[in-house]
């Protein structure tokens, strides 16, 4: 099956992007400054030392990626961590994964969603672009039948706060059991598949270079 990897894109007459050869975001050289901020999926958990898609994406960019990546984390207790982050790291831009605790935890969408849309305020006041990666709602069908889907909360806010979405990368990856660890976690495989397809994205709007 052909994987999906693609950005969602949310500017202001974004329909006639695909006209454009300019990119829609100045590419980061090699050596900048970028925050993958999320949850076991950065941290790597399912893979050993260095198999990460932080670290692989930083070798297919030359980027400095710093991973704050936490087991566990949500959302909800992110936000209170990423101005440290932002002021330790000085990125030019994050990378945001987070939101799957918070459905297995069965917090509300809607809060959720207003999480997030707090931690890309807070990576704009800070200078820094924001980049979602789309998680998928977990729900028991989805996982019996290995179809799982990303919550839609990622294309409305990518809607509302004009914001890159990384889509399908993940969730993808989850349908495909050669890929994962466990039922929530890619594998060493799989983290390579999630690098390449970040990078994919990264390289559609301009903000990462050929490998």
């Amino acid at each position: 099956m052909k994987r999906r990897h693609f950005v969602q894109f949310v500017a202001a007459g974004v329909a006639l992007a695909g006209c454009r050869k300019k990119p829609l975001q100045p590419a980061l050289p090699p050596g900048s400054a970028v925050l993958a901020f999320g949850d076991s999926v950065t941290y790597g958990t399912g893979a050993g030392r260095g198999e990460d898609w932080p670290t692989l994406l930083a070798g297919r960019t030359g980027w400095q990626i710093a991973n704050a990546g936490i087991p566990g984390d949500t959302a909800e207790a992110a936000k209170q961590r990423l101005p440290a982050a932002l002021e330790t790291y000085r990125p030019a831009l994050v990378i945001i994964e987070l939101g799957g605790n918070d459905f297995l935890r069965r917090r509300p969408t809607s809060a959720v969603k207003e999480d997030l849309r707090q931690m890309i305020g807070m990576v704009r006041q800070a200078g820094a672009q924001a980049v979602l990666v789309a998680v998928p709602e977990f729900s028991l069908l989805g996982v019996v039948a290995r179809r799982p889907a990303d919550s839609p909360i990622y294309r409305t806010l990518g809607d509302e706060e004009r914001v890159p979405v990384v889509a399908d990368v993940f969730s993808d990856i989850l349908a495909r059991p050669e890929l994962c660890a466990d039922q929530i976690h890619p594998n060493a495989l799989g983290y390579q598949e999630m690098a390449a397809g970040i990078h994919a994205a990264l390289r559609e709007i301009g903000l990462a270079g050929a490998v």
